[in-house]
């Protein structure tokens, strides 16, 4: 019902920037909250930052400072600006949209993930 398209991730070197970009397409009346989460080999896969539709966000606490989140609601689509990478931040980063259509049914999508590697 609803897709998501991740793109931007990459290989950098520490200190690095990297923007990653979300587009949501499908059947989507309105957006809830977006968001980024991240997941490395053997591990569970955690919360990185998410904005609302109001506009307001939440961080982890290891990238606060350095990463921002945004939307661009008429684009239907999120960012996520990696600023200050470190070789810690080095996982598969996945985008999480929460959508309604218009009978008023609510979906939770999550795209196919992009890898950011951060050398040392």
């Amino acid at each position: 019902q609803v897709q998501l398209v991740e793109s931007g991730g990459g290989l950098v070197q520490a200190g690095e920037s990297l923007r990653l970009s979300c587009a949501a397409s499908g059947s989507i009346f309105s957006i809830n909250t977006m968001g980024w989460y991240r997941q490395t080999p053997g591990k569970q896969r955690e919360l990185v930052a998410t904005v609302t539709s109001g506009g307001s966000t939440k961080y982890a606490d290891s990238v606060k400072g350095r990463f921002t989140i945004s939307r661009d609601n008429a684009k239907k689509m999120v960012y996520l600006q990696m600023n200050s990478l470190k070789p810690e931040d080095t996982a598969a980063y996945y985008c999480n949209v929460e959508t309604r259509d218009l009978i008023g049914r609510t979906f939770d999508s999550w795209g196919q993930g992009t890898q950011v590697t951060v050398s040392s």
